[in-house]
């Protein structure tokens, strides 16, 4: 590209079933908070699945009956990140990194055409944490990236993303890639305007994924050169 001075790409990685899994540890921290902040039992399950927390604590206050006020919101933020804090050790034995996941980082994390970040619902004390645990967290710029306590819209997390990167140099909406396993990918993609490689790794299946409008779809990480093609395909 002429007059590109640094990376090519900003690559932006969703975390849960994209990177690793956790299996329940995140709805059992969510009840832990809960009780913690409120002093009463969640009525039911939480659905974590690729929503922002700012939007699923919303949603958690409403159905029980909460008056969703910032001091609650960040009453429930605050429980759920010191869960993390205090069981983070438990975590690798609850999930794993998936297929390839880690080739995949390092791959890009060596490629100088390439600036990774991650772009998850996750709180950014809780990203950080799940990284960590699992041993990825050195191979992503966390001053690059967004998360799940910026904004409640999660395609206004491209925009978080974007502006932290501009002291590397601005990206245009081409020039940004997410990586992801549910149509709330997909949605934040295609309303940010920039770019989406979608992988069934996650309870979404390929169909799932083209449905909800992804042009390029990949079953995991494991193929890291179906990856990269499909990273810098244009």
């Amino acid at each position: 590209m002429l007059g590109v001075t640094g990376p090519e790409l900003l690559v932006l990685w969703d975390i849960d079933n994209t990177l690793i899994t956790a299996r329940g540890f995140g709805g059992l921290m969510y009840r832990e908070a809960f009780q913690t902040a409120f002093g009463r039992d969640l009525a039911g399950p939480v659905d974590l699945g690729g929503r922002t927390e700012l939007d699923i604590i919303s949603e958690t206050l409403r159905q029980h009956g909460i008056e969703h006020t910032e001091e609650a919101s960040q009453l429930l933020a605050n429980a759920l990140a010191n869960s993390f804090e205090a069981r983070r050790a438990e975590l690798p034995g609850h999930g794993e990194v998936l297929p390839g996941a880690l080739q995949a980082l390092e791959h890009f994390a060596d490629d100088p055409r390439v600036h990774q970040g991650v772009l998850t619902a996750n709180l950014r004390s809780v990203a950080l944490i799940k990284l960590e645990e699992f041993g990825l967290a050195h191979l992503v710029d966390w001053d690059v990236s967004a998360f799940g306590d910026d904004h409640a819209d999660r395609a206004e997390l491209v925009t978080f993303a974007r502006e932290r990167a501009q002291h590397i140099r601005p990206f245009t909406h081409d020039e940004v890639v997410l990586i992801g396993d549910t149509p709330h990918d997909v949605y934040a993609a295609t309303k940010a305007g920039v770019r989406l490689v979608a992988v069934a790794t996650g309870r979404s299946s390929r169909q799932d994924l083209h449905q909800a409008g992804a042009q390029i779809v990949i079953d995991d990480l494991s193929d890291l050169s179906r990856l990269a093609r499909s990273v810098w395909a244009t």
